[in-house]
C-alpha cells in the first residue's frame, strides 16, 4: 500500500495544522491505519518509493482545534511536552509527535509518554528531553547587556527553537523591563515592553553591530568578569567537569568568557 508523507511548516502550529490535515486526509482517502501516514517538516531531497507527498499550509484555526483536543483529552501536562517536543531541532519530531497522539487519543492515556515501549513516543520523549535541557540551559546561562536606550538585549544560539519557552521565563521575572532576545541561528526575535505581553518576531532587518550599549554596561561587565575569576579556585579547576556543565557552544554568549 502507498505511504501518504503531510508535509508541513517546521513550527508548533504547522505540525499540529500537520496533525489535524492527517486525520482528514486518512478519512477522505479511505486509509485503514495511521501507520501508513506521517509527517514531516521537510521534503527529502530524494523522495522513497511508493510514496506521496503533500504539502501543507498551517492554518491557526485548526492547531487550536488540536491544540484543544490534546488539552481537553490527554491533559495540559502532556499537550506541554509535545509542544517542547516540536521546538526540536530533530527532522522526525513532527510525525513522533503525530503518531504519539495517535497512540494517546486510542487508549484514552493521558501518560501516554510514559509507553517508552512505542517507538513514536520514544522519540517524542527524546525530542523533549532534548529541548527542555537547552531551555534549562538558556535559562541559567542567558546573559543581558543594557543598551543606550535602556532596553535589555539579550543573544542566544538554541539548537532547538526553545524562544517561546524561554520568553515566559524571563517575563516573568522582568515585567517592568523592556528586553529582547535574539535567536541568531533561527533569525527570530523575543520581545517584550514593560507591563505588557510578549510576542515573537522574524524575518526583521538587524545590523547588531548598529547596537549601541550604556555607559555603564562597560563598567558591569567588566566588574561580572573579575568576580567571576575572584571565586574560582584555582587548585580546585576541573576543565572536563565544566565542559559537562556548562558545554563550549554557550560560552560565546557569556560575558565573562568573552
Amino acid at each position: 500500500m502507498e505511504e501518504h508523507v503531510l508535509v508541513c511548516e517546521n513550527s508548533i502550529d504547522g505540525i499540529l495544522t500537520g496533525i489535524y490535515e492527517a486525520y482528514q486526509y486518512k478519512k477522505e482517502h479511505g486509509i485503514e491505519s495511521h501507520d501508513w501516514m506521517h509527517l514531516a517538516v521537510k521534503e527529502p531531497e530524494i523522495g522513497r518509493l511508493f510514496t506521496c507527498y503533500t504539502r501543507v499550509d498551517t492554518d491557526a484555526e485548526k492547531a487550536e482545534k488540536v491544540s484543544r483536543t490534546i488539552k481537553r483529552e490527554l491533559g495540559e501536562a502532556v499537550f506541554y511536552d509535545l509542544c517542547l517536543a516540536m521546538t526540536s531541532a530533530d527532522e522526525q519530531k513532527a510525525d513522533a509527535v503525530y503518531h504519539t497522539v495517535v497512540i494517546g487519543l486510542k487508549h484514552h492515556d493521558r501518560d501516554v509518554l510514559a509507553r517508552l515501549r512505542e517507538p513514536a513516543v520514544q522519540k517524542a520523549f527524546a525530542c523533549r528531553r532534548g529541548a527542555g535541557n537547552e531551555l534549562h540551559h538558556y535559562r541559567e546561562f542567558l546573559r543581558f547587556a543594557e543598551l543606550e536606550s535602556g532596553i535589555l538585549y539579550a543573544k542566544i544560539g538554541a539548537r532547538d527553537h526553545i524562544l517561546p519557552f524561554l520568553m515566559p521565563h524571563f517575563a516573568d521575572r522582568l515585567p517592568a523591563d523592556n528586553f529582547v532576545i535574539y535567536d541568531e541561528l533561527s533569525g527570530v526575535f523575543g520581545l517584550h515592553p514593560q507591563y505588557r505581553q510578549w510576542y515573537l518576531v522574524s524575518g526583521a532587518d538587524f545590523d547588531e553591530e548598529s547596537l549601541v550599549f550604556s555607559s555603564a554596561e562597560a563598567v558591569y561587565s567588566e566588574l561580572f568578569t573579575r568576580f567571576c575569576k575572584s571565586i574560582a579556585i584555582e587548585s580546585r579547576t576541573n576543565p572536563r567537569l565544566q565542559m559537562n556543565m556548562l558545554p563550549l557552544r554557550f560560552r560565546k554568549y557569556m560575558v565573562e568568557f568573552e
